[in-house]
């Protein structure tokens, strides 16, 4: 899960928001692609796969479910491995904070934007939809505390979720979405993806309803333009849990992905982890 949320994410960070004609003309698969505008080494995650990664770790570590102790692995994450990715404003903000008491004492906690979506799909490994929404719904609300942020983490969470124990056919992921979620999760997304959350989840659930291999969903993410970044890797954090799904990643992406301390080897291994978890639920 982890690791193909970050290549979505990695190769995503090349396309955000660009021009349509420089999505059109490289988004083929071949390579990690230099951002026409930033800095971001190709290959590199951004903080869609590093907020992910202290979900994950909190889950694999069994520590109490609490704002304080996600907040506090907010920060260490960050601390340990600061990188390019984040809203200037929230970078300037973890730079700033010290450990999660500050964090919570001082965040603004009123987004609607795809912060707490882009995150949570390791929740999903949860054995029940209500604790994935539980869960889902408290770590959104520390900095997402709006209902169409909250929201939005939900759906993501039961992305995941819904393929993990094999609640139903991919065909009825946005039934299953609504039928549990306020949102218009089974309508497809049409055009640009914004930066609220619901835009990015809701034309993720369309890119994996309609696709039945990796490599179609991610170039289907990449093609509606936008936040892209936060599409693919909230797609393909869910479609790498689906029976349905072909899992074709190109090996030069998996290969290619940054692989530092917190790299792809290390990706790798919290994988296997939550993949224990859901083992010992199931």
């Amino acid at each position: 899960m982890l690791l193909e949320l970050a290549v979505g994410d990695a190769y995503g960070a090349g396309f955000e928001f660009a021009e349509a004609e420089f999505v059109q003309q490289y988004n083929d698969l071949t390579a990690y692609r230099q951002h026409p505008r930033h800095r971001l080494k190709p290959g590199s995650y951004t903080d869609d796969t590093q907020m992910s990664m202290a979900i994950a770790e909190t889950l694999i570590s069994h520590e109490p479910w609490t704002p304080q102790v996600l907040a506090e692995r907010f920060v260490r994450t960050f601390k340990r491995d600061p990188r390019e990715g984040y809203a200037k404003r929230f970078y300037a903000f973890l730079q700033q904070v010290e450990d999660g008491e500050t964090f919570l004492a001082q965040i603004g906690n009123t987004s609607e934007k795809s912060g707490a979506a882009m995150r949570v799909s390791p929740v999903g490994v949860l054995p029940t939809v209500e604790q994935v929404l539980h869960s889902a719904k408290l770590q959104a609300a520390i900095t997402h505390n709006t209902e169409l942020g909250i929201n939005a983490a939900c759906a993501a969470a039961l992305m995941s979720h819904y393929f993990i124990y094999q609640l139903g056919k991919k065909r009825d992921l946005g039934q299953f979405l609504e039928s549990h979620v306020s949102g218009n999760w089974n309508t497809p997304w049409q055009g640009e993806v914004g930066t609220l959350g619901w835009m990015c989840v809701q034309a993720a659930v369309t890119a994996v309803m309609r696709n039945d291999s990796m490599c179609g969903i991610l170039q289907n993410c990449i093609a509606f333009t936008g936040d892209v970044d936060t599409v693919g890797a909230i797609a393909l954090a869910a479609a790498s849990c689906s029976v349905e799904v072909t899992q074709d990643l190109p090996p030069h992406l998996i290969e290619g992905l940054e692989n530092g301390s917190y790299g792809r080897d290390y990706l790798m291994q919290l994988d296997r982890k939550l993949i224990s978890l859901v083992s010992k639920n199931s």
